[in-house]
């Protein structure tokens, strides 16, 4: 059985690729298995730019089989921010909910019709240092006026899906899991390995 890695050492979004991954007949390991793993620095201006990069240069340094992602916030009225830029929004080590709190400040005065945002997912999958598949997918929504709601994590309890007046912390992983964008990019990624292995 081959194995493919995971490049992430981030629990929370590990347990998600896993969990749409498990109908893959491969070994899934995380960058936590492995000793001295070269450090990526995330600079790309496209999450499928930091996705591609991060996918080719463990697949080189684990001789393996690796799937990569990318994936963020991009809103409107902040002309596509925070981007690339989406987990380090307020800073180099700050937390989700230090980022939520800059995002809310920014929005402070923009009234509910103009607070459109969507999620971004870029999944690259590379194979002993050659890209084999990439794969990009959207969510959209609406950026709420508060946190609400317990469940993902990042900016899922200020994502507010229209058709439900819910945000992603208050719908849970049954829904967000058929309309997310990592969801969505997943799916096609578990499909294409599923035929490549």
């Amino acid at each position: 059985m081959r194995t493919l890695v995971i490049a992430t050492k981030n629990e929370k979004k590990l347990h998600e690729l896993k969990r749409y991954l498990k109908e893959v007949r491969a070994r899934v390991v995380s960058l936590k298995e492995f000793k001295r793993v070269p450090r990526i620095v995330e600079n790309g201006k496209t999450f499928k730019a930091n996705a591609v990069k991060k996918a080719m240069v463990i697949s080189k340094f684990a001789g393996a089989l690796t799937l990569a992602d990318d994936s963020g916030l991009s809103v409107r009225a902040l002309g596509g921010r925070p981007g690339v830029r989406s987990s380090r929004f307020a800073g180099p080590r700050k937390s989700d909910r230090q980022n939520n709190k800059r995002l809310l400040e920014l929005l402070a005065k923009v009234p509910p019709a103009k607070r459109q945002a969507k999620f971004i997912c870029a999944v690259a999958i590379c194979d002993n240092g050659k890209i084999v598949k990439v794969i990009e997918e959207s969510c959209s929504g609406l950026i709420a006026f508060s946190e609400k709601g317990g469940y993902g994590f990042g900016y899922d309890p200020l994502f507010l899906i229209p058709k439900y007046k819910e945000t992603f912390g208050e719908l849970g992983l049954k829904v967000k899991d058929r309309m997310s964008h990592r969801s969505k990019a997943l799916k096609k990624a578990r499909e294409f390995l599923k035929r490549y292995l």
